[in-house]
C-alpha cells in the first residue's frame, strides 16, 4: 500500500514521464501566454481596447475575459486544477473563435489555443476526474 493510500488518498493514474515533461512545458507556455494576454486586456493595452471597441461589446467584456485568462493561466500552472482549467480556457477559445471569425472577420488564431489547452485537459484528465471524485463523495 502506498502512502497515499494509507494518508487515505486515493492514487492518481500518471501520463508516462515523457507525456507528462511535455504537458508541463505546454502548460507553463500556455499558462504565462494567457496571463500576460489577461494583463494586457486589465490594464488597457491600446491594441486590446481598440480590438473590444471593434467588437461593440465595451470594457466590461475586456475586463471578463482578462480575469478569466488570468485565472485560467494560473490554473494550469496548479497541477490539481490545471485539466479543469484547460477546459475553461477551451470553452473561452470557442467563443475566441467564433467571435474572431464572425464578428472581426480576423481569422482562425483561437483555434491553435483551442488546440493546446485541449491537449492539457486530456494529459491532465485523470487529476480532473479525482477532483470532481473526491467533491461528489
Amino acid at each position: 500500500m502506498s502512502s497515499n493510500a494509507v494518508a487515505g488518498r486515493t492514487e492518481i493514474p500518471a501520463r508516462g514521464r515523457k507525456t507528462n515533461r511535455l504537458l508541463w512545458v505546454l502548460q507553463i507556455v500556455v499558462g504565462l501566454d494567457f496571463i500576460a494576454g489577461g494583463l494586457a486586456k486589465l490594464f488597457g493595452m491600446q491594441r486590446m481596447v481598440d480590438l473590444f471597441d471593434h467588437i461593440g461589446a465595451g470594457d466590461w467584456l475586456r475586463y471578463l475575459v482578462a480575469v478569466v485568462e488570468i485565472v485560467g493561466g494560473i490554473g494550469v500552472l496548479i497541477p490539481a486544477l490545471s485539466g479543469l482549467a484547460a477546459i475553461g480556457l477551451a470553452t473561452l477559445m470557442v467563443a475566441a473563435t467564433y467571435t474572431n471569425v464572425v464578428i472581426i472577420g480576423e481569422g482562425w488564431a483561437p483555434v491553435a489555443w483551442f488546440v493546446l489547452v485541449v491537449i492539457i485537459a486530456w494529459g491532465r484528465w485523470p487529476q480532473t476526474k479525482a477532483l470532481f471524485t473526491r467533491f461528489s463523495h
